[in-house]
């Protein structure tokens, strides 16, 4: 006797929902903290005239956009138009990331040629080193749900928080060795790390790049492997 073969087509409408009401708590988490990380991070880098300060400041103004723009997207209560909504939301977080890059580029370029010189600023060390604590939990919640749901826009928009992380790292880096050996020349160094991480992230959500509920699984396959980006067997929308 044959086995019936069990077709796996995403998540139940009920565990949808639950997943939907999920991205909303998470992408509101991450509107508030990234508001009040901007306002610090902007005053310290424009006190302490930092590149890689400021740009993380705007960072988190871009994200508060990203956000924004999923927030926009999962209002809907209708599930079709939330997906109708999805093409739009990937390309204002593409956008995001460019300006982002752009903007750093241009100002490490500008500090690097002897513009401006970085002062030590502790608040920024304190404000890099939270994130770092408090990013990557945002995103890895956010970036689950979104897996699960099979929405690229909310994977993407974990990434622009993952990205918070990053530049975090980097930015403790470099401000770190500014403020104990001086080094001025980190500060800019590390703002062009935290663009090209940007130009790469926002070339990924413009190209849809995420990952997704699988569309077919077969019953022999139910301990399926991930790949490098976590999607399983049947998800079509890593390539």
């Amino acid at each position: 006797m044959t086995t019936p073969i069990s077709l796996a087509l995403g998540p139940n409408p009920a565990r949808r929902d639950a997943l939907t009401r999920r991205i909303r708590l998470l992408v509101a988490a991450t509107i508030t903290y990234n508001v009040i990380e901007a306002i610090v991070a902007l005053t310290a880098g424009t006190l302490a005239s930092s590149t890689a300060l400021i740009g993380f400041g705007l960072d988190s103004i871009i994200e508060v956009s990203s956000a924004a723009a999923v927030a926009w997207q999962f209002s809907a209560r209708d599930h079709a138009l939330r997906e109708a909504r999805e093409k739009t939301t990937l390309r204002i977080i593409a956008a995001s990331f460019f300006a982002l890059a752009a903007y750093v580029t241009i100002d490490a370029i500008r500090a690097l040629t002897g513009t401006g010189e970085a002062e030590r600023s502790i608040p920024g060390i304190v404000i890099a080193a939270l994130s770092l604590a408090v990013m990557p939990l945002l995103s890895a919640a956010q970036r689950r749900a979104g897996r699960e749901l099979g929405s690229a826009s909310a994977v993407a928009d974990s990434k622009q928080t993952l990205l918070c992380t990053y530049l975090s790292a980097v930015l403790v880096a470099g401000l770190v060795l500014n403020a104990t050996l001086g080094w001025s020349w980190a500060d800019p160094i590390a703002a062009l790390v935290i663009a090209a991480i940007a130009i790469k992230e926002g070339r990924d959500a413009w190209q849809g790049k995420g990952c997704c509920a699988p569309t077919t699984a077969a019953l022999g396959k139910a301990s399926a492997e991930s790949d490098a980006c976590g999607c399983r067997p049947g998800c079509d929308c890593c390539n």
